[in-house]
């Protein structure tokens, strides 16, 4: 499957450009998503320990 990519030098370049570039746009995907689930996850935090039911949560 791979031997025609590296059969030349300059596919097997195009072929590491291309795996950077989807390695890039994941982990910027990622990091996206990370800060979002943290910040709802505050708001969340925020609005249990504002009513007082923070308690309730077990080993807080």
């Amino acid at each position: 499957m791979f031997e025609p990519l590296t059969s030349s030098t300059i596919l097997l370049i195009l072929a590491g450009l291309a795996a950077f570039a989807v390695a890039v746009v994941a982990i910027r995907i990622a990091i996206k998503l990370a800060v979002r689930v943290g910040l709802v996850a505050a708001v969340v935090l925020a609005a249990l320990w504002a009513t007082g039911t923070l308690e309730l949560l077990p080993g807080v």
